[in-house]
């Protein structure tokens, strides 16, 4: 199907915002396309749209071919757009492949344009009383392409439309107002990444991948399973902004732990172009199932041995077992113990303590972990550890003086919540006990600089948004008068208050 009315339209406003003197140029243009003819089609008359292939080697000289409709004139590959193009870059895209045979594969976009056109000339054809075509006018899109590979690519003329090809530098291009562009735009033929995207791992050999809707020709990857990520905008600073843009549209949610550059990859377009993409990797260790996707069918977490059985690219497949090869998983801290019982397998369930304390306000004390922890960095939680060979009272008592300098005694605590918790899809259950202590000696102090970087008393209704989930739900349940949540078992089941009795 040929490029719409309207995107026709938005490619014309977005081009316009670069070029607003152009407008009166293009009048007549965005008048024709709000009545019935069909710009696109050779027949419209007196005027209809053409598309342009601007291709730059690394030597920042543009491909020109000579075609036998002008009478041999140099151009940039371009000409009519067809039923097929789903857009007016595909038609662009379809042009050098047919004339100058150079596939979308050998081309990539620029940041500095991405799926812009460069210039939009309005251009006068001569009368073709063989064609049977009067007099007319091309309004030619012109969009720009670099080379993916350092050597240009064979070219395989269309020997009915064209007569030679030659590389010409930038100042010698025929056009004008192309030349001045080109020249405006600084381009260096020098492909850099126009997409990011993020490896998302838990530290025990989980990845976390996205189900794509499943629009061919529209998504790339469309239903397959692929990492989180986006083209750049026009309004990207650079490409940390611009995962960060797309994670903040597709799982709002999401805050992932030590996000950095990892690795270029070159993926495809759905044109068929190929794609440099900038992949970084964050760490994450929460429930998928508790995140708002506004983009996609699921997420879901997933180990090395099960990625053969997925629905997914090859490079992404070797990306992850790459990753997962120099980042070997904690498995100390994230196996999970079973031990054999009737020929049954009993799965062992951890044990974590954690201290719930009010101040005089009413308000909760919580401390804001380090980024660097292996568990919620740079995250709002209770004053928390694991039990070790001891009792669960005799946990908490430790670790309040460990990591705060509070002296409690036992008798001055109580259960006050139970939060079961699975955090990411197998790994090891915690019974998460809450304890609340009516009594203290001592004020909050940073005995543990390197696990946690500040104390704060926070009222209920205020918590901060970066919070540990079953922080969050503990908290919420013990001011209902609730004793039990489960989380990551499914829908939360939240305990009924306990009933009065007379």
């Amino acid at each position: 199907m040929a490029p719409s009315s309207s995107s026709i339209r938005k490619t014309i406003e977005t081009y316009l915002g670069r070029h607003p003197n152009e407008r009166a140029a293009l009048a007549g243009l965005l008048a024709a396309l709000d009545g019935p003819a069909e710009v696109t089609a050779r027949t419209t008359l007196p005027a209809h749209v053409t598309c342009s292939a601007v291709v730059i080697d690394r030597e920042r000289r543009v491909l020109h071919i000579r075609h036998r409709a002008t009478g041999g004139l140099m151009l940039t590959p371009g000409g009519h757009i067809e039923p097929q193009d789903r857009t007016l870059l595909a038609a662009a895209l379809r042009e050098v492949a047919e004339e100058a045979g150079i596939a979308p594969r050998a081309l990539c976009l620029t940041w500095q344009l991405l799926d812009a056109p460069i210039d939009i000339d309005v251009h006068d054809i001569a009368a073709s009383p063989s064609k049977g075509e009067p007099a007319h006018q091309h309004v030619d899109f012109r969009y720009v392409f670099y080379l993916a590979d350092e050597e240009p690519p064979a070219i395989t003329l269309q020997d009915e439309e064209v007569s030679g090809a030659q590389w010409v530098p930038l100042s010698e291009v025929r056009s004008s107002t192309l030349r001045e562009k080109l020249l405006q735009a600084r381009l260096d033929g020098q492909p850099e990444p126009v997409n990011a995207s993020v490896l998302i791992y838990d530290g025990a050999g989980r990845y976390l991948l996205h189900l794509r809707d499943h629009k061919p020709g529209v998504i790339g990857q469309s239903g397959a399973f692929a990492l989180l990520g986006g083209g750049r905008t026009h309004d990207d600073q650079n490409l940390e902004d611009t995962l960060l843009r797309e994670l903040s549209e597709e799982a709002p949610d999401l805050r992932l732990e030590g996000l950095e550059p990892y690795t270029v990859e070159q993926a495809t377009s759905v044109d068929g172009l190929s794609v440099p993409v900038k992949v970084f990797a964050g760490r994450w260790r929460g429930n998928p199932d508790r995140l708002r996707l506004h983009e996609g069918v699921l997420l879901r977490w997933f180990t090395l041995d099960v990625l053969e059985r997925l629905r997914l690219h090859p490079a992404t497949r070797n990306l992850i077992r790459r990753h997962a090869a120099e980042n070997p998983s904690d498995t100390k801290q994230d196996m999970v113990p079973a031990v054999w019982d009737g020929g049954s397998r009993t799965v062992l369930n951890g044990i974590g303590v954690h201290l719930h304390l009010e101040d005089a306000e009413g308000r909760v004390l919580l401390g804001l972990r380090h980024p660097n922890s292996k568990y919620a960095g740079g995250t709002w939680h209770y004053l928390a550890g694991r039990c070790e060979q001891e009792s669960a009272l005799a946990c908490l008592v430790r670790e309040a003086r460990e990591e705060a300098g509070l002296v409690i005694d036992p008798v001055d605590v109580e259960l006050a919540h139970v939060v079961h918790v699975v955090d990411t899809l197998g790994a090891l259950p915690l019974m998460q006990l809450v304890f609340k202590a009516r009594r203290w000696e001592g004020t909050p102090e940073l005995r543990e600089p390197d696990k946690c970087l500040a104390w704060k008393w926070w009222a209920p209704e205020e918590l901060p948004a970066q919070i540990v989930s079953y922080t969050r739900a503990a908290i919420e349940a013990i001011r209902e008068g609730r004793t039990y949540t489960e989380l990551g078992w499914g829908a939360p089941v939240p305990a009924r208050r306990p009933e009065s009795r007379s």
